[in-house]
């Protein structure tokens, strides 16, 4: 991450209120390119709400959303902010359990089809040749997260931690700007997570994909990311290398706890 590089994302004074509940109280963020950056914080902080706000699930009643330099109209919906380039992950697994790992893949390469519906179902002319360069895109992204051997099997026969493996590989087929990963690790056991950490680093690192993730695991948070932002009771409390955030009191008492 360049630290003088202007953000690809910027949330500015986002305010969002639920009944008499403000899940989000003028919080600001940055995303830079180049970086996985996380967001961190207890049950209830505003996390999963702020993601929401970032690709469009929710919009919010104050505050704006900056991407690539430009304001971002609230009119748009989920599907057209995806088009931009926002892809995330759940934090429940939303799989066509039906489908194969490759067919899940696949569905992530739809925003990059442009042969109308009629044409892809006979499989012919403009169509076939468009499916067979998505095919070899989708089969790179296989081979990179080492699931070549379960490529036929439907999402509903794997284990928890390979269907979390293929939700990131689909993400990744849509090739976003900026990728939006929900608890990638929350289940998993200590091999599933280094598994997955060491994917979401060759990621970034090796393909260049600009990461922003929720996690949990305080340990993972430490040793990958690159910026660290918290939350508590929707108020923005910290924002920094890790180093300075683990050593901000404000944070040690909300959400790493005190000695008494």
């Amino acid at each position: 991450m360049n630290e003088k590089s202007e953000p690809l994302l910027r949330a500015e004074n986002i305010t969002i209120t639920f009944g008499g509940l403000k899940a989000l109280n003028n919080v600001s963020l940055e995303i830079y390119p180049g970086e996985i950056m996380a967001i961190i914080g207890p049950n209830g902080a505003g996390k999963t709400t702020m993601l929401n706000v970032i690709n469009g699930f929710y919009k919010p009643d104050e505050g704006s959303i900056f991407f690539e330099g430009k304001r971002r109209s609230k009119d748009l919906k989920p599907n057209q902010i995806a088009a931009q380039g926002i892809a995330r992950t759940f934090q429940n697994l939303a799989l066509f359990k039906g489908m194969s790992t490759l067919g899940n893949i696949m569905v992530g390469r739809t925003m990059k089809m442009h042969s109308n519906p009629f044409s892809q179902g006979l499989y012919w002319g403009f169509s076939q040749k468009e499916e067979i360069e998505h095919r070899k895109k989708v089969e790179e992204i296989i081979d990179f997260l080492q699931i070549a051997n379960i490529r036929r099997t439907p999402a509903s026969m794997l284990p928890y931690g390979l269907q979390k493996r293929v939700e990131l590989a689909r993400a990744l087929a849509a090739e976003p700007k900026l990728l939006l990963l929900d608890e990638p690790m929350a289940g998993m056991n200590l091999e599933e997570k280094e598994d997955i950490a060491r994917f979401v680093l060759d990621a970034n690192e090796e393909l260049g994909y600009t990461i922003a993730l929720i996690e949990h695991d305080m340990g993972v948070v430490m040793d990958i990311c690159d910026r660290i932002v918290v939350l508590d009771f929707g108020n923005k409390i910290a924002d920094g290398t890790p180093e300075e955030v683990k050593a901000t009191p404000e944070v040690i008492k909300a959400y790493l706890g005190t000695a008494e």
